[in-house]
């Protein structure tokens, strides 16, 4: 049986640009897709029903904003198997556990104005740092509608250990999907204190650390497949900042999150912490098992 698309809803404008980008994906991968709504409504209204229903007031509004979810997947993509589930448990739980059999999981990003969109919500955020399988968070434009694939590429953030990476193996599964090309992408830095005075050597420094960028790019690419077109670029610079601004001619950027078993702080590095709070277009997290 396909592992379904899940996407978390709760009936906010972000969250319908989620659905509509989860359609979008299910349909690629040829898997069902699953709309999530989760609360702990007992907290805040306790036995309190909805008048004729026999229900938490607050569980029909869920049902309600799932059943629009799903009208509007089933609009978008009719040919979309969809499934729905009303959750009565803490969003990021039910979300985490929802990602142990999904195939991906996707989220908006929290509020309904500009300034809110700005900052990834910390429901999103926690789930980025626990998902057990790759995580999307779909960034878009403030008109109700879903980013789409303007830019014809998909970006690649490579890391310290590029040999083997999930998030690099991923990243060409989605590009062949889209028959876009990759883009591999490695920041590099000129440590302050490997500066010289010295007017024979001044360019040593930079020229090591971007041969090692060079070398990071060409040991994840080693294994890359022949129907997928990719390319390398080195760029000076923090991570963070070089990766947000090569979301902004991306239809999706991938990062890579370190997980290791046993650890239950929130598993997020400050890359992928950043670019979900800043990039111009949707992220997706790939779990990287150490």
């Amino acid at each position: 049986m396909d592992l379904p698309v899940v996407v978390g809803v709760d009936g906010s404008e972000p969250s319908l640009r989620a659905v509509d980008w989860a359609a979008d994906e299910a349909v690629l991968r040829g898997a069902p897709l699953r709309l999530v709504y989760a609360s702990l409504w007992e907290r805040y209204e306790g036995t309190s029903l909805a008048t004729d229903l026999n229900k938490p007031s607050e569980q029909v509004r869920a049902e309600d904003i799932v059943a629009a979810a799903a009208r509007r997947a089933r609009h978008r993509r009719p040919d979309v198997k969809v499934s729905t589930g009303v959750l009565p448990e803490e969003p990021e739980y039910a979300l985490v556990r929802e990602s142990r059999s999904a195939s991906l999981l996707v989220t908006g990003t929290r509020g309904r104005s500009g300034l809110a969109e700005a900052l990834l919500g910390s429901v999103s955020l926690i789930v980025a740092g626990h998902a057990q399988c790759p995580m999307v968070v779909v960034r878009g434009h403030h008109d109700d509608q879903a980013p789409t694939g303007a830019h014809g590429r998909v970006v690649v953030g490579v890391g310290e250990k590029p040999a083997g990476s999930a998030a690099v193996r991923f990243a060409f599964e989605e590009a062949r999907r889209r028959g876009v090309p990759l883009e591999a992408v490695r920041a590099w830095r000129w440590p302050a204190h490997e500066s010289t005075d010295h007017p024979l050597m001044a360019g040593e420094p930079a020229r090591l650390h971007e041969r090692r960028a060079v070398e990071a790019l060409e040991a994840a690419l080693q294994d890359a497949p022949a129907d997928v077109a990719s390319h390398r670029r080195t760029a000076e610079g923090h991570t963070r900042t070089v990766l947000v601004d090569a979301s902004r001619d991306a239809d999706l950027l991938v990062v890579g999150a370190k997980r290791r078993p046993g650890h239950y702080g929130l598993q997020l590095g400050r890359v992928a912490h950043g670019v979900l709070h800043h990039s111009a277009c949707p992220v997706v997290i790939v779990p990287e098992r150490m």
